[in-house]
């Protein structure tokens, strides 16, 4: 991509096919609509946390990202479907004229209704047929980059819906379930954790220009690691479960300063959407209220509560790097959201205990590295350049994808980020240790 366009972080690709974009393109758009199909229409409005969106603003949202960022600049004559769309569907981007409706202020707003935003995708979805076809070759490379971005833009947004209903169907006493039908895995006890070594020196880091990536992925670089051991597998239930009856929320020595603020104001006992019902543990699901399986990834986890964990355990969080190392040489599988399952899945049982597990897929992972660039990162220039640089200030790195992540949106590269506060994510934990041998 030109740097004029986007960013020089960015490789420069213009061989980009028309036909498998547009594929490519209905194929996502269909999977945000499939996921929104069980709702009620009661369930596209409300909105019960700041960090969570209206379904029906997900909707809008990225069909207004096709109409700011490809249709308006690309397609000539485009007709934009409601002048008023522009300001209550932007998100955050401070550079566009309109400017955004409150994000705390979403759940508020009754109207447009939902027919009207499945209009507007209908809308949206015409004309960037119509985009496909009569694009310029001289605009095409910047068109097909923008809507590469587009793309994953609207599989982060598909994963957000996903979280966003689970909180806002556990907030309701009721606990209703999104599909009751969901599979359930069977109750099993964990198997035994072990830990995979890994070589230190230096390392190539980053994304590599093969496929797509956003521009905090670039520019690749190298980077110095100590010998160190990841645990082979996701800590589960069980063994989160041995924390909090060795008393581990009313101990503040365990805790960073934040996070034991945290535990005292927001009277954290456990991760969030465990209920603690008749001296039993259930956990919260898409599918409903669940006894709480002990092999299955604690999840839901901030990062406060991850890095007190491994504290107490006497390990520690994996830094991005020893991460993204580790799982550079491995293909991008495991239980995305392509299964439809919804919630994390026991560790497979391996007979290559030199092989991590769970790297892909079921939990984010929490790591031990603040959300900075990269060296010699720069970001883009105009409102595209607020996609991921202006959040680089007191957020935590996660990686690996979850059971809520598109499988071809996940890759080893990809740096998730998010306060380490926060929870409603698919949050989970993995241990490292120093190699002292």
């Amino acid at each position: 991509m030109p740097s004029s366009a986007l960013s020089a972080s960015y490789p420069t690709d213009s061989t980009f096919d028309r036909d498998d974009l547009l594929a490519d393109y209905l194929r996502v758009r269909a999977l945000t609509e499939r996921l929104c199909a069980p709702l009620q229409i009661e369930d596209y409005v409300i909105q019960t946390r700041v960090e969570t969106s209206p379904p029906k603003w997900h909707l809008a949202h990225v069909s207004w990202f096709f109409e700011t960022f490809l249709l308006k600049p690309f397609l000539p004559n485009y007709r934009v479907f409601h002048p008023g769309f522009d300001h209550l569907f932007n998100s955050y981007y401070e550079q566009t004229e309109a400017g955004y409706w409150p994000r705390p202020e979403r759940g508020l707003l009754s109207r447009p209704s939902v027919e009207e935003v499945y209009d507007y995708r209908q809308h949206v979805d015409e004309a960037m047929r119509r985009l496909f076809d009569e694009c310029s070759d001289l605009d095409w490379p910047l068109a097909a980059e923008r809507l590469r971005i587009g793309l994953n833009h609207e599989q982060q947004h598909q994963e957000l819906l996903i979280t966003d209903i689970k909180f806002n169907f556990a907030y309701n006493p009721l606990y209703p379930a999104y599909r009751s039908e969901l599979p359930t895995n069977a109750i099993a006890e964990p198997d035994t954790l072990g830990y995979v070594a890994f070589d230190g020196g230096i390392v190539d880091i980053g994304a590599s220009g093969q496929g797509f990536g956003y521009d905090n992925e670039y520019p690749r670089h190298r980077a110095l690691l100590q010998p160190y051991r990841l645990a082979d597998r996701l800590v589960t239930n069980d063994e989160y479960l041995a924390f909090i009856d060795d008393g581990a929320y009313r101990n503040p020595a365990l805790w960073l300063s934040d996070g034991w603020s945290h535990i005292q104001t927001d009277h954290w006992q456990a991760p969030l959407y465990w209920h603690l019902i008749d001296n039993a543990w259930h956990e919260m699901t898409l599918a409903g209220l669940r006894p709480l399986n002990p092999a299955e990834p604690v999840c839901h986890v901030s990062y406060f509560e991850a890095d007190a964990f491994a504290r107490w355990a006497g390990q520690r969080l994996p830094t991005e790097v020893e991460w993204e190392q580790a799982a550079a040489g491995y293909p991008v599988d495991g239980n995305f959201v392509d299964a439809e399952r919804f919630h994390p899945a026991p560790a497979a049982s391996s007979a290559n205990d030199s092989v991590p597990r769970q790297l892909f897929g079921d939990c984010w992972e929490w790591t031990a590295s603040a959300y900075l660039p990269y060296p010699g990162y720069r970001p883009a220039p105009g409102a595209l350049g607020e996609y991921n640089g202006k959040f680089m200030s007191g957020q935590m790195v996660l990686r690996g994808g979850s059971c809520a992540t598109s499988r071809d949106h996940a890759r080893a590269s990809y740096r998730n980020f998010f306060h380490p506060h926060e929870r409603w994510q698919f949050k989970g934990i993995r241990l490292a240790q120093d190699d002292r041998a």
